[in-house]
């Protein structure tokens, strides 16, 4: 399905938010062992909130639907959507309860693990993707993680296709997909260990198979994103489009996912067909590895189009 002319907000995400606390080791830790940090920070996070902050410095409106805590780290999500210009009326501040939070332990090689506590956000709920109904039929492409409740993302959905909007859905961190939210997806976009928990397989079952299982169960394209390997692109009826990842200079992976997700979301609702897209978005997630944080490093457009006129010349 091509997304279709938006005159508002072109990208809506189904937003989770966290603060994310993040500190630096060497190393995996062991069970019951204390390491000593390098380093500690507090900085915005939420699979939802990265993805639509890469969608807008992408170019794209972007608007998001969410529930956070009235706190402090509540206040910082919405002081950076302001500052990123995303259009935050439809986020419920919920009296007397706790944003979200997502520790995160990078290691010196830049990889990460990441423990997600969603507070407010857990209570996202189908009533609420409901008051926002006016933004999702007039925009171009809908997004959404499972950090949120799929209650929420199913009513979002349902709403935009039948508007005609383009449907995104991130399944991380990945867990049952019902078949009616994936008759819903125009896009999934797992890595490559989720694609086979979504389908069932065994962890060295093959990436084609596990995606064409998917596709049997009403998934209209599964894009499985490899890391620093690239990604592919799995159609019904298609040969497979894989595209090579690039190598660059990692300080941390922090929402490259998250990353790729929103550039993926920008390119669809500027017009860009899905092999378009993807190449944007492989190119943004490279991009993002080369700052902190989960937005630290997130690409504007003019950054991604010099990366890509760079390789391609």
């Amino acid at each position: 399905m091509a997304p279709r002319p938006s005159a508002g907000c072109e990208v809506v995400c189904v937003a989770s938010w966290n603060a994310d606390l993040v500190s630096h080791i060497d190393r995996p830790l062991g069970r019951g062992e204390t390491l000593m940090a390098s380093a500690f920070a507090i900085s915005p996070g939420g699979k939802g909130s990265n993805a639509a902050v890469a969608a807008a410095r992408q170019g794209a409106r972007v608007a998001l639907i969410a529930r956070i805590g009235q706190d402090d780290f509540g206040r910082m999500g919405l002081a950076l959507w302001q500052a990123e210009g995303i259009d935050s009326r439809h986020v419920v501040q919920a009296e007397g309860e706790s944003s979200g939070v997502a520790q995160i332990l990078v290691y010196a090689d830049g990889d990460n693990s990441i423990a997600v506590c969603p507070g407010a956000g857990a209570g996202l709920s189908a009533q609420h993707v409901e008051a926002a109904r006016d933004i999702l039929r007039d925009c171009r492409v809908v997004m959404a993680s499972c950090e949120v409740p799929l209650a929420a993302t199913e009513r979002a959905f349902q709403i935009a296709r039948a508007a005609g909007a383009f449907t995104l859905l991130n399944p991380a961190p990945a867990l049952p997909l019902p078949d009616d939210l994936l008759a819903l997806t125009d896009l999934l976009t797992p890595n490559e260990s989720e694609v086979r928990l979504l389908a069932g397989m065994a962890a060295d079952a093959p990436l084609q198979v596990a995606a064409q299982a998917l596709l049997a169960r009403g998934v209209a394209a599964v894009l499985v994103t490899l890391g620093a390997d690239g990604c592919v692109l799995y159609q019904k009826g298609q040969a497979p489009q894989a595209l090579a990842g690039r190598r660059m200079a990692v300080l941390d992976t922090i929402g490259a996912g998250d990353t790729f997700t929103g550039a993926l979301a920008a390119a669809l609702a500027r017009g860009d067909d899905l092999p378009q897209a993807m190449a944007c978005a492989n190119a943004a997630a490279a991009l993002s590895v080369t700052g902190r944080g989960a937005i630290g490093g997130m690409p504007d457009l003019a950054q991604v189009r010099a990366l890509m006129a760079q390789v391609s010349a």
